[in-house]
C-alpha cells in the first residue's frame, strides 16, 4: 500500500512551512462560506487541516488506485474506434478517472457554489504532481481543469451554472483546442473561422492538431472571428461541446504518454458560443488559460522526476557489485544525490511560481470586492507585484522543471545501466513520457523567451531584493555576501547585454535564465535551510556548486561570443538535400 503523500518528506515539509494564511483569507473572503458549506472551513487551522485531507487522500488514490495500473495504460493507450468513430481511453484511464470524481477531486479547484472544493492552485499543484508521478499520461486529463478555471473566469454566468458543476462533478473532461498544423508556436497565426448565422450564432470551421483529450465534452476553442484582422487581436474564445459537427480525424501515434489522447480534429460548421468578449481570445483569455497549463506541466514533470528518482534509489541500494550496494560507489552516490537536490530545487521554484499566480488571482478578486479606497489601491499595488512576479516565475517554473525532469530520468536509467533500458522496469517508460514536457504547451526556448523580460526588466531583482531581506540560518554567514555579489554581476551583465544588439539578447537569453533562477534557488534554500538539519546540508551543497556555476555563465555572457550568429553557415555547415 503506498501514498505518495505521506510517503514524500518534501511535499509535507513545504505543507508545514509555506505561510499560507494570507492566502487563505483571500481565497475564502475571510470565511464567508463557513457555516453555508458543510466542508467550509471556519478559520486557517480548519482550512489547513482540509488541505492536509484533500492531499492523503490524492496521495492514497494515486499510490494504490493509479499507479498500478500505469504499465497497462502505457501498453493499451488511447486510440481511435474506427468502428464507433469515437476515441476509447485505455481501460486503467477510465478507472482511475472514476476514481478521481468519486473522491471530488476533479473540481478541486472550482468554488464551492459549483460543487467545487475551492482549493488554491498551490495544494492542486501538489495534487497534480502525486497524480503525475503515478501515471503521466492521466495527468493530461486530471491536470485539464485550468479548463474549467478559464470558464470560471471569463464566462458569463449563464455559462458557468451550465458547465461548472458537471466538471466538478467529473460528468465532462475538457480540452483546450489552439494549436493549428501552421499554427504551433505562433498562435497568433490561428486560421480556424468563427462566423455568425443569420440568427447571430457563431459556428466553427476549419482544422486543429495535436489537441490533447480533443475527445473531450467540453472544449476551448481559439478562433478568428475577425477575418479582416490577421494578427493575434482578430481572434476570440469559443465554448463548443462534442458532436456529429467535429470529426476526430486521428489520434497521433507518439512516443510516450500513451493513455492521453492527442488529437486531429474537423470542425464542420459546428455551433459555439462566445466566451467573454471578441478579441480578447489570445491576449487574455489563451494566456490565462496557458499559464496555468504551464504550472501544471511543471507539476507533471516533478512527479516523473520523482518515480524516476525512487526507482534509480531503491535499485542502487538493492544492488550488490564488486561486494557492496552500487549506492555506494562514489560516481552512483554523486548521481543519486544530485537528483535528488534537482527534484526539491525544482519542488521549490514550482510552489514559489504557483503562490504567486495564486495571490495575483485572489488579489485581482478582493480589489474588486474592496470598497474603500485607501484598501482598495495597497491591495492594486500588491496584486500588480504579483502579476509581475508570476509572470516571470510561471515561464521560469516550466523551463526548469522540464529540463531538470529529462536530465533526471536520463541518469535514473544510467545508475540501472542495462537494467534501465528494458521494460521490466519504469524507467524506460518515464523517460518516453518525460521527453514531451519540454516541448508542449510552449518549448524551453519559449519559456526562455518569456523569462527573460522578467531578468531584464528588474523584477527577478526586485524579489531577491525581498528574498535578501530574510534571516539568515546559521552557518551560512557567507553565503549572503557571495550571493549579492553575484547579483550584482548579472546586473552588470544585463546592462550591457542591453546596450548591445537585440540579437545578442536573444543568443544569450537562456544563460541569462539560468544564472538569474541558480541566484533564486540559493535565496530559496537559504530559506528552507532555517528549518531543519537535512535541508540546511542540501542548501550548503546546492549554494557551493551554484556559485562556480553561475560565476561561469555570467563569464560566457560578458564574453561577447557571437559565433553561433556571425560564423553560423561555417559551424553548421548547409542543409543536406532531401533525399
Amino acid at each position: 500500500m503506498a501514498n505518495f503523500y505521506t510517503d514524500n518528506a518534501d511535499i509535507r515539509f513545504h505543507v508545514d512551512h509555506l505561510a499560507l494564511e494570507p492566502l487563505i483569507r483571500l481565497r475564502e473572503r475571510d470565511f464567508a462560506e463557513a457555516g453555508q458549506y458543510a466542508y467550509a472551513p471556519a478559520d486557517a487551522a480548519d482550512a489547513m487541516d482540509s488541505y492536509r485531507r484533500v492531499l492523503d487522500l490524492a496521495g492514497e488514490i494515486a499510490g494504490d488506485a493509479i499507479a498500478p495500473l500505469s504499465p497497462g495504460i502505457d501498453t493499451e493507450g488511447s486510440h481511435l474506434s474506427a468502428d464507433e468513430g469515437c476515441v476509447k481511453y485505455a481501460a486503467g484511464i477510465r478507472k482511475a478517472l472514476r476514481a478521481l470524481s468519486q473522491a471530488d477531486l476533479m473540481g478541486a479547484t472550482l468554488p464551492r457554489r459549483f460543487g467545487g472544493l475551492n482549493l488554491p492552485g498551490i495544494i492542486y499543484t501538489m495534487a497534480t504532481e502525486m497524480v503525475s508521478r503515478a501515471d503521466a499520461s492521466l495527468m493530461n486529463i486530471f491536470g485539464l481543469q485550468g479548463i474549467a478555471e478559464t470558464i470560471n473566469m471569463f464566462a458569463s454566468e449563464e455559462q458557468k451554472a451550465a458547465y461548472l458543476p458537471k466538471f466538478a462533478r467529473g460528468d465532462v473532461t475538457g480540452a483546450m483546442v489552439l494549436t493549428e498544423p501552421d499554427a504551433g508556436s505562433d498562435l497568433q497565426n490561428v486560421q480556424l473561422r468563427a462566423s455568425q448565422d443569420s440568427s447571430g450564432a457563431w459556428r466553427l470551421s476549419g482544422v486543429k492538431r495535436f489537441i490533447t483529450n480533443g475527445c473531450g465534452e467540453v472544449l476551448l476553442v481559439l478562433a478568428r472571428s475577425e477575418p479582416e484582422e490577421s494578427s493575434g487581436l482578430g481572434l476570440s474564445l469559443f465554448l463548443a461541446e462534442r458532436s456529429d459537427r467535429i470529426k476526430i480525424r486521428r489520434t497521433e501515434i507518439k512516443m510516450g504518454i500513451h493513455g492521453s489522447p492527442t488529437c486531429e480534429m474537423q470542425f464542420n460548421d459546428a455551433p459555439a458560443q462566445l466566451v467573454g468578449e471578441r478579441r480578447r481570445g489570445l491576449v487574455t483569455y489563451v494566456m490565462a488559460l496557458m499559464n496555468g497549463a504551464r504550472i501544471g506541466i511543471a507539476a507533471q514533470s516533478l512527479g516523473i522526476a520523482e518515480a524516476a528518482w525512487r526507482v534509480a534509489r531503491n535499485y542502487a541500494a538493492a544492488r550488490v557489485q564488486f561486494g557492496r550496494t552500487i549506492d555506494r560507489f562514489p560516481a552512483v552516490a554523486d548521481l543519486l544525490a544530485e537528483m535528488r537536490l534537482a527534484i526539491e530545487s525544482g519542488r521549490a521554484v514550482l510552489y514559489e511560481a504557483t503562490l504567486a499566480a495564486d495571490f495575483e488571482y485572489a488579489l485581482e478578486e478582493a480589489v474588486a470586492r474592496e470598497t474603500e479606497p485607501a484598501k482598495r489601491s495597497e491591495m492594486n499595488k500588491e496584486q500588480k507585484r504579483c502579476k509581475r512576479l508570476a509572470g516571470f516565475l510561471t515561464p521560469v517554473a516550466k523551463y526548469y522543471l522540464s529540463e531538470m525532469c529529462n536530465r533526471v530520468t536520463y541518469e535514473a536509467i544510467s545508475v540501472l545501466g542495462g537494467s534501465g533500458y528494458m521494460k521490466d522496469y519504469p524507467l524506460e517508460q518515464l523517460y518516453r513520457d518525460a521527453r514531451i514536457t519540454s516541448i508542449y504547451e510552449g518549448t524551453s526556448q519559449l519559456q526562455v523567451v518569456a523569462a527573460v523580460r522578467g531578468v531584464t526588466s528588474g523584477t527577478a531583482e526586485k524579489r531577491f531584493a525581498e528574498l535578501e531581506a530574510a534571516p539568515v540560518p546559521a552557518g551560512f554567514e557567507e553565503a549572503p555576501r557571495q550571493i549579492k555579489d553575484l547579483r550584482v554581476k548579472l546586473g552588470a551583465a544585463v546592462a550591457a547585454v542591453k546596450q548591445g544588439q537585440a540579437d545578442y539578447l536573444d543568443l544569450v537569453s537562456r544563460p541569462l535564465v539560468d544564472a538569474a533562477v541558480d541566484i533564486y534557488l540559493c535565496y530559496l534554500w537559504l530559506g528552507m535551510a532555517r528549518h531543519s538539519a537535512a535541508k540546511a546540508a542540501a542548501a550548503r551543497r546546492f549554494i557551493h556548486r551554484a556559485v562556480p556555476r553561475i560565476e561561469h555563465t555570467l563569464g560566457v555572457i560578458m564574453s561577447g561570443d557571437r559565433s553561433t550568429l556571425d560564423a553560423f553557415d561555417v559551424l553548421v555547415g548547409p542543409a543536406f538535400p532531401e533525399a
